[in-house]
């Protein structure tokens, strides 16, 4: 388990990396005439993601889990795998990518990297890790609920995207 503690507080670190990346991000994009959508659903994503962590790190204790590792080692694998395909998304965005929903008029959709396959890698990995870095824990409860409430932020958070796509393209 103390693999798995690990790679939940590096995981809380990346995040925190991501929030600084895009915080610049968002300034070059604003800078540039970009316009910022969904800021409503905004404060309950941060609240979900925390959360997400937090049940990462106290439900195994509290509950008295250990790791399975029929169970434990193949979501390992995906929860970093996950970080790999976010890291590529941001990569492959450059000053685009952000965590906020911020669309500079004029500038075309990106088509390469993974956006190659899929309209919103970014949140395949999102979706990924939220089952699988619980699941890695044995914390299914977190496991479950993380992704109840993600899916219905997700709908929220796609909508919204498609929307400013659409308005200042």
């Amino acid at each position: 388990m103390i693999f798995y503690y690990a790679l939940v507080i590096a995981t809380c670190c990346e995040r925190l990396a991501e929030l600084v990346v895009a915080k610049r991000n968002a300034a070059w994009s604003l800078a540039r005439g970009g316009v910022e959508t969904g800021r409503g659903h905004y404060p309950p994503m941060v609240l979900l993601h925390t959360g997400l962590l937090a049940g990462c790190l106290v439900e195994p204790v509290v509950a008295h889990r250990t790791f399975v590792p029929a169970l434990g080692i193949p979501m390992l694998v995906l929860a970093v795998g996950s970080q790999g395909l976010r890291w590529w998304c941001i990569k492959t965005l450059g000053p685009r990518w952000n965590t906020r929903v911020i669309v500079v008029p004029g500038l075309p959709l990106v088509d390469s990297g993974p956006y190659r396959w899929f309209a919103h890698p970014n949140y395949v990995a999102v979706v990924v890790e939220g089952f699988a870095l619980p699941l890695a824990g044995s914390a299914w409860v977190t496991a479950a609920v993380f992704t109840v409430l993600n899916a219905a932020l997700l709908t929220v958070r796609l909508r919204c995207e498609i929307r400013a796509l659409c308005t200042t393209s």
